[in-house]
């Protein structure tokens, strides 16, 4: 290959990392804010059990999976039932912002972790 050609390569490889990267960028305190807002943390919290995965756990589950945004996002949007350690069900909390943006973030911030 052509040193030209493999620099051009190059900036258009690089650009597409630098695009994805900027599309995934994570406003973490925003999230935890949302989280803290909605409740999510009388459950949940960032690296340990409480009466739901943490959501470190949460992200390795998730891990490499390219739907993961999308099932999460269902996940807290749909209100599906969800099992505890003990035995009983509850229908999941569905976060209270319909700004699907934010609700991204919030996504993007668990997984992230």
């Amino acid at each position: 290959m052509k040193p030209f050609a493999i620099a051009i390569s190059f900036a258009l490889f690089s650009s597409a990392l630098t695009s994805a990267a900027v599309a995934q960028e994570v406003d973490a305190d925003a999230a935890a804010t949302l989280a803290r807002q909605n409740g999510c943390l009388k459950c949940h919290a960032v690296d340990k059990v409480k009466d739901a995965p943490a959501y470190k756990s949460i992200a390795a589950k998730y891990k490499g999976q390219p739907d993961a945004e999308n099932k999460l996002l269902r996940h807290i949007t749909t209100s599906p039932k969800v099992k505890f350690e003990d035995g009983h069900e509850e229908e999941h909390k569905v976060i209270k912002t319909k700004d699907e943006a934010r609700q991204r973030n919030l996504v993007r911030w668990i997984l992230s972790l």
